[in-house]
C-alpha cells in the first residue's frame, strides 16, 4: 500500500505528492487552454486566495490546481520531501 505524501502550494493548501504529474508556469497559451478546460469540466482548484497565479499543477485525475507559488519553490518542496522519503 502506498503511503501518501503531501506537500504544502501555499497558504496552508496541501495536495497529494504522489498524483502530481507536472508543475509548469500559467504564462503560455496552452497551460491557459488547458486551465480554461478545467473550469469549463468543473476540475479546476484555486488555491491561489486571490493572488496571482505563479504555478499550475496537473495531477493524474485530471484535476487543474492553481497556486500563488513559485514552479520552482513547489519543485524543491517535492524533491526535498522525496529526499526525505529515500532516506527512512
Amino acid at each position: 500500500m502506498a503511503t501518501i505524501k503531501l506537500i504544502n502550494i501555499g497558504f496552508g493548501n496541501i495536495v497529494n505528492a504522489n498524483r502530481i504529474i507536472s508543475i509548469v508556469s500559467p504564462e503560455s497559451a496552452p497551460i491557459k487552454r488547458i486551465i480554461q478546460d478545467a473550469r469549463e469540466r468543473c476540475m479546476l482548484i484555486d488555491a491561489t486566495y486571490g493572488r496571482r497565479t505563479r504555478a499550475v499543477i496537473i495531477t493524474d485525475s485530471d484535476h487543474v490546481i492553481l497556486s500563488a507559488v513559485q514552479p520552482e519553490t513547489v519543485a524543491q518542496r517535492l524533491v526535498h520531501h522525496k529526499d526525505d522519503e529515500s532516506d527512512e
